[in-house]
């Protein structure tokens, strides 16, 4: 009887293991890309420290849920609208004019990219 209870709490205690895994190697997957995209707009829009960082925070925000849609069993259009209509407002406070239009044009391009 009690190896039993050993093996299923053994058991139990590797599922929670494999979750937080699972969890940490997604966090890191989301800080990758977005440091990789957040370097490509530093040197396309040529900003500074501050905002550097901000934009950073939007494509971590962004890449995230992204990601979390892709893993949900049931994606509405409406929610992926949002998620690009948040980002998009969050550059617009984040970046001048002439940044904005730069990067406008970039994340078109480079759309599927983000996702």
């Amino acid at each position: 009887m009690k190896k039993i209870i050993t093996l299923g709490l053994f058991v139990f205690a590797m599922f929670l293991g494999t979750g937080s895994l699972m969890a940490q190697s997604n966090k890191i997957e989301v800080n990758k890309k977005a440091s990789e995209k957040t370097e490509e707009l530093v040197k396309l829009t040529k900003c500074d420290n501050n905002q550097k960082d901000q934009i950073y925070l939007a494509l971590q925000e962004f890449t995230q849920a992204t990601l979390d849609l892709k893993n949900a069993t049931v994606v509405k259009e409406d929610a992926v609208k949002k998620i690009k209509t948040l980002l998009d407002s969050k550059m617009q406070d984040i970046l001048n004019e002439a940044q904005y239009e730069s990067y406008k044009t970039y994340f078109e391009e480079n759309l599927k990219n983000l996702q």
